[in-house]
């Protein structure tokens, strides 16, 4: 990781102060401290001298001492040691706030998650809504729910749907013989998500008091069909009367 920029002839003195960069790397990292493989200038009169950093589970890792000196100086001074991330050097992940940690399905039995005060899917129940079912209980303020979804809920909600495992995109929905839409088991929802997705309320599938797309559909359509070939017409009739086989 050897990386010597181009330095000021004025900064010479910091340049070939390796040995005291390296004193103050050893003061803080002891042994991790490896060997000199950068030298970077920052500025007028500061200089950084890298080493190969050993500490355990720091790989890919340096040390960066920063020196620097007063103006017509001779001697540097330690300003700085740190340990920096080189190339490819093993980071931790991206830093993620508690309230976005939580997933699908982590919600147990006496688990609370109260909602983000900043979410846009939920809006107050006085505020207009482009949905006609909260617009019809709209009256109802103090009575009814004090929040209900808003329009970027819906959709949000109605775009995990469609792409879900009960979505138009499915193999069980391209491979059934017609749509949830038009079959009698479905049971619509309220309000705008009326037209797009509805409850299925058919026991014998596996989405069975699922949300479903009215573009879904599996083999257990109300109105499937199956063809039963019927009974094959008798024929000559062959038995074997222990000499010779005879045909009636």
């Amino acid at each position: 990781m050897s990386v010597t920029s181009a330095l000021p002839k004025a900064d010479a003195v910091l340049a070939a102060a390796v040995e005291l960069a390296r004193a103050a790397a050893v003061e803080v990292g002891g042994d991790a401290v490896g060997e000199h493989v950068s030298v970077h200038y920052l500025g007028d009169r500061v200089v950084v001298h890298g080493f190969d950093s050993f500490a355990a589970g720091y790989r890919g890792w340096y040390w960066a001492v920063t020196l620097t000196r007063p103006p017509r100086s001779r001697t540097g001074t330690v300003a700085e040691v740190v340990m920096l991330p080189g190339d490819g050097a093993l980071l931790a992940p991206d830093w993620v706030p508690w309230e976005k940690r939580v997933e699908p399905g982590d919600l147990g039995p006496g688990d609370l998650l109260p909602p983000d005060p900043t979410d846009s899917r939920i809006v107050p129940a006085y505020v207009h809504s482009d949905d006609p079912a909260v617009e019809d209980v709209a009256f109802e303020l103090g009575f009814g729910r004090p929040r209900v979804m808003s329009r970027d809920g819906r959709l949000d909600a109605a775009e995990r749907w469609h792409h879900g495992d009960a979505g138009p995109n499915t193999a069980m929905a391209r491979h059934a013989p017609g749509r949830c839409g038009t079959c009698a088991f479905l049971l619509p929802l309220a309000g705008s998500l009326s037209a797009a997705f509805g409850v299925c309320g058919n026991e014998l599938t596996a989405v069975d008091g699922h949300v479903v797309s009215v573009a879904y559909g599996c083999g257990a359509h109300s109105e499937a069909q199956v063809d039963v070939p019927g009974l094959s017409e008798p024929g000559e009739v062959v038995y074997d009367d222990g000499d010779d086989v005879v045909v009636t």
